[in-house]
């Protein structure tokens, strides 16, 4: 069985007055343990996809099953449970709270969970050292690269120790060199935490080395050969 199903997911939105269809009929299905790309062109529904999946969103219609989990058709609190516990999210955009340090960044999401406080730190400082920022620890995000910043973004995606890990274009706001870099944390996470892990992106390299190519196309995806 399948570790993540979607069958049938519809999405559109109100725009300028009418319903602008996104995603239509929409099937998937991911194994446990793949690594699966999703590409397109910008503004397909990629990003809505993931959101669907990783319940940020609800769907106009069809089901999602993750695991042991129905998404669609959770309650509000249970999906909130579910976002927190069992999936991990990396955007475009690191997200970090300004405000903060790296290792607090990272820690957030245990935090909220209401982790013993001497818990969530050390796991949230093994992961930075993992990421390879146990000497950035203390630092700001104002005060880290780009690079370093999406590296907290991992830790902090991965510090509650996720099933599923979604990433919305990861490395999109990275130089190239940078964006190799990020690519090769992410394939070695993925393998040394048993992700299932599935990726939008641009990026035909970091594409070419997951396990599948799926194209967003006409609100489906297809299987790229």
């Amino acid at each position: 069985m399948s570790f993540v199903t979607a069958s049938g997911l519809s999405k559109s939105y109100p725009v300028a007055g009418r319903s602008l269809h996104v995603l239509t009929d929409l099937s998937l299905q991911v194994e446990q343990g793949q690594m699966v790309a999703i590409m397109g062109a910008s503004g397909v529904g990629k990003s809505t996809l993931l959101h669907l999946l990783g319940g940020l969103d609800r769907p106009d219609a069809g089901t999602i099953q993750v695991g042991d989990h129905t998404v669609t058709g959770m309650p509000d609190a249970d999906l909130v449970a579910f976002r927190n516990h069992s999936v991990g999210f990396v955007f475009q955009f690191h997200h970090l709270l300004p405000e903060f340090s790296a290792l607090e960044n990272a820690e957030m999401p245990l935090r909220i969970a209401r982790t013993a406080p001497a818990e969530s730190r050390l796991r949230a400082a093994a992961l930075l050292a993992r990421v390879g920022l146990t000497d950035r620890a203390d630092h700001r995000p104002g005060m880290l690269s780009g690079g370093e910043q999406q590296r907290v973004a991992v830790a902090r995606a991965l510090v509650t120790r996720p099933a599923l890990l979604l990433a919305d274009e990861p490395t999109g706001d990275l130089d190239e060199t940078t964006a190799d870099a990020l690519h090769a944390l992410l394939r070695d996470m993925h393998r040394e935490f048993g992700l299932t892990a599935i990726l939008a992106t641009h990026n035909p390299r970091l594409a070419e080395q997951c396990d599948r190519i799926l194209r967003l196309e006409g609100g489906r995806l297809t299987e790229s050969s």
